[in-house]
């Protein structure tokens, strides 16, 4: 229950940040309307999917040859999620990044621009082998790591549905930009103290 609950909770402070994904599901659906930004979170979900597939199969490989390996690969991780969290408390801002001057966008083009965002995003692979580095351990089933995938895939994919739907609505990209920078702020506080915790927690029960 304890990594069902830190899983979901990583994906939605990771998810809510708002990141290059964040951007090109916010440009994609207030240029290219509402279709565009779901088959856009749709890329993205199954980008996701692809650095899942890969973290699994590198951490089956890594528990295989050295369990010290793995503990170390775990604080490197947690170093990460410290290291996004400050970055983006440093850079938070309340500028917005600016509109393309696409003029509507069709529906499979949207869903290569989200895919080819998060696939080619270093944070997106460093996200995704980090959170099952750190709530898993070698003796979790497969089926369970599976799921986890599932999980992290399908919560960022509802999540960038509700950006759609939530910023195609004409009042609230104001209302957005005034609240944009302590968001950033409060969610990089959040990240650092779980990398934080994970990197104490790992340490006490290192071998």
């Amino acid at each position: 229950m304890l990594e069902l609950f830190t899983v979901i909770s990583l994906t939605i402070v990771v998810a809510i940040v708002p990141g290059p994904d964040f951007a090109v599901v916010l440009r994609n659906a207030l240029i290219g309307g509402r279709l565009a930004g779901i088959m856009t979170a749709l890329g993205i979900a199954l980008a996701l999917g692809v650095h899942v597939t890969y973290a699994l199969a590198g951490i089956g490989l890594i528990v295989s040859q050295s369990i010290f390996l793995f503990n170390a690969l775990k604080l490197i991780g947690a170093a990460y999620l410290v290291f996004l969290g400050v970055t983006m408390y440093r850079t938070a801002s309340r500028e917005m990044p600016a509109d393309s001057a696409l003029a509507g966008m069709p529906p499979l083009k949207a869903l290569r621009w989200g895919f080819f965002t998060n696939v080619t995003n270093p944070k997106a692979t460093m996200f995704a082998l980090s959170v099952f580095l750190q709530v898993t351990s070698p003796e979790t089933a497969l089926w369970t790591k599976v799921s986890y995938g599932v999980i992290m895939a399908s919560g960022v994919f509802l999540w960038f549905v509700l950006v759609t739907f939530f910023f195609t609505l004409p009042p609230v990209r104001q209302q957005f930009i005034r609240a944009k920078l302590w968001m950033e702020r409060s969610f990089g506080v959040l990240l650092t103290l779980f990398g934080i915790g994970i990197a104490v927690t790992t340490s006490s029960t290192r071998p």
